[in-house]
């Protein structure tokens, strides 16, 4: 019965990775585009090439995302990669799709824009929230960040590295379209970003997550093993159950889906996820 509740939450999640990347498709496709904005990150490199080389968009969005999703197999893991590449597919066939079909909207520019940025936003928080995603970005900032961290033992927010990335695209826009798209496409990523942080708790940020175990162990073995981390180790006392130990251990927010296996794996395990602000040192 355990196992047939996994199965159907698996499923469930692959459904709204899907339903997030037609959404994301529908705002770029229908919205965005037609009001001279993009989306940001690798969509956006895809969306300038579509642009300066008439290529088509969707081809492109995907030739784009393979080498990411290519180095991400072998960095992140067989699962990450998987989600990544169904989310993937479903936005570029969305945009295959929308970018056939006649959606107009009769408001003010500005508005049309900041309300695709939110579509985008809401579409994108479905499939972070389940453990996918949907851009090149996003996974070489968790190579970075997972280089630096089995490199230094210290862990990192992704925040710097995709600013980095997406201003170098907006620079593109700036310099190779016009300038009026490049601020636009600035106001999209604003708007998404503060959607996608409102459905997610930020999900560039550092997450700690504190794990109260009879059986610590295995739990601890496994973060070792398979996620190449450590973890804090306190002995502790409930109320009620007794002794336990609690574990702390800080992950990015695309690993706690591999945490979350871990520790489900251990019956009598009791976890939280918090967002960290600043790690002081």
């Amino acid at each position: 019965m355990e196992i047939d509740k996994k199965y159907m939450d698996e499923a469930v999640s692959f459904l709204l990775i899907i339903l997030g990347g037609l959404i994301a498709s529908f705002a770029v496709a229908c919205i965005l585009l037609p009001n001279s904005a993009i989306d940001y990150g690798t969509a956006g490199i895809a969306i300038i090439i579509n642009k300066l080389t008439g290529f088509t968009l969707s081809i492109a969005v995907i030739l784009t995302f393979i080498p990411f999703l290519i180095a991400g197999y072998f960095i992140l893991g067989r699962h990450f990669t998987l989600k990544a590449f169904i989310g993937s597919l479903a936005y570029t066939l969305g945009l295959e799709f929308f970018e056939d079909i006649q959606f107009e909207l009769n408001i003010e520019h500005f508005l049309a824009v900041s309300f695709g940025g939110a579509i985008l936003g809401l579409g994108l928080s479905l499939i972070l929230k389940n453990g996918g995603c949907i851009d090149g970005s996003e996974i070489l900032a968790n190579i970075i960040l997972k280089k630096l961290s089995d490199k230094t033992g210290r862990n990192h927010s992704m925040s710097t590295i995709l600013i980095v990335f997406n201003m170098c695209v907006y620079l593109a826009v700036f310099l190779l379209i016009n300038k009026n798209t490049a601020l636009m496409s600035l106001l999209v990523y604003f708007v998404a970003t503060m959607v996608i942080d409102h459905f997610t708790e930020r999900f560039e940020a550092v997450k700690q997550v504190t794990i109260i175990t009879k059986s610590p162990d295995a739990i601890i073995k496994g973060i070792k093993t398979e996620m190449n981390k450590t973890c804090t180790i306190i002995e502790s006392k409930g109320a009620i159950a007794g002794k336990n130990t609690t574990l702390i251990c800080y992950v990015n927010y695309f690993e706690l889906q591999q945490i979350h296996t871990i520790i489900s794996r251990n019956k009598g395990s009791f976890s939280t996820v918090s967002t960290i602000d600043e790690i002081l040192r």
